[in-house]
């Protein structure tokens, strides 16, 4: 039996319910959506998936995505809810032996970016926004890291976690990148009519920071557009789209339209990832899409 989940914030904190309900003795399986979606993903009987697409070779699942919904018999729990921690802590509520709820509600407010003006450009006064931004799985080094932080999360409050010296540092490592990607953020995003377009395929490394600052900084837009190489050799492109957190203006479900594009997510958020000979096709549609801003569920 294995954790298999999606190495977010939300993802962590799924993680640390399942080991405290369950006897799981081995490691997490930290996997992306979009390998998920592919079949890239070896699932093993018994496996416990959470915040990522349905398999059904697995024991239970855990998810809240519109795109991963099913319309088949399963084990676990889906409902479209702020995040998947919070289904998860509903569906072993009796089983805990510490309280989390403090734990969850933040996890809810982060992974459905009920977030604050000021909670996105000062996160450093806010312990669980932080926090949040430092786990990204971009890197895969940081396997280490996110096992960490699901050990420490399962044991100690929040104060205790951000006195742990890998936790402290990346913290300041956080406060520090967010300084500077402001300025990258500005240099590389351009606004189209209600659209601001983020693109930073120009870069070997493609720059992290505060996912929610762009929001601040193009207070026109409704919908932000990130368009990314996913891997070394730029082979892959991928593009993240969100509703503005603070111009609540959207009328596009993103999840629904990036499932067309080889990928999914949220009404209000999701990305896709796909070969750079189809770059040239899709971003337009994409953009194309977002720019009519029109109503696409029904």
């Amino acid at each position: 039996m294995r954790i298999v989940t999606r190495p977010d914030f939300d993802g962590v904190v799924c993680a640390v319910l399942i080991y405290e309900a369950e006897n799981v003795k081995e490691p997490v399986k930290w996997v992306e959506p979009n390998d998920m979606q592919k079949g890239y993903v070896d699932i093993l009987k018994g496996d416990i998936i959470a915040n990522l697409p349905y398999d059904e070779r697995c024991a239970l699942w855990f998810d809240h995505h519109h795109t991963n919904k099913i319309n088949k018999p399963f084990n676990g729990a889906f409902k479209i809810a702020p995040s998947a921690a919070g289904i998860v802590f509903e569906y072993y509520k009796d089983k805990f032996h510490r309280d989390y709820s403090e734990l969850i509600k933040e996890t809810d407010k982060i992974d459905s970016a009920d977030l604050s003006l000021d909670e996105v450009l000062q996160p450093e006064k806010y312990d669980y926004v932080l926090l949040s931004m430092t786990v990204s799985g971009r890197n895969k080094d940081d396997e280490p890291y996110w096992n960490r932080l699901v050990d420490l999360l399962r044991k100690f409050d929040i104060t205790r976690v951000l006195q742990d010296p890998e936790v402290k540092a990346r913290c300041v490592a956080v406060v520090e990148m967010n300084k500077e990607y402001k300025d990258i953020l500005r240099e590389n995003t351009r606004l189209m009519q209600h659209v601001s377009i983020t693109d930073f395929r120009s870069f070997d490394t493609t720059p992290a920071g505060n996912r929610f600052l762009v929001y601040s900084m193009f207070p026109e837009a409704v919908v932000s557009v990130n368009i990314r190489y996913d891997n070394g050799d730029k082979e892959k492109v991928a593009v993240s789209v969100g509703h503005s957190i603070f111009n609540r203006n959207c009328n596009v479900n993103v999840g629904l339209m990036l499932s067309d594009f080889e990928g999914g997510g949220h009404r209000g958020a999701g990305s896709c990832r796909f070969h750079v000979s189809k770059a040239e096709d899709y971003i337009p549609k994409i953009l194309d899409i977002l720019l009519k801003n029109q109503d696409n569920e029904n």
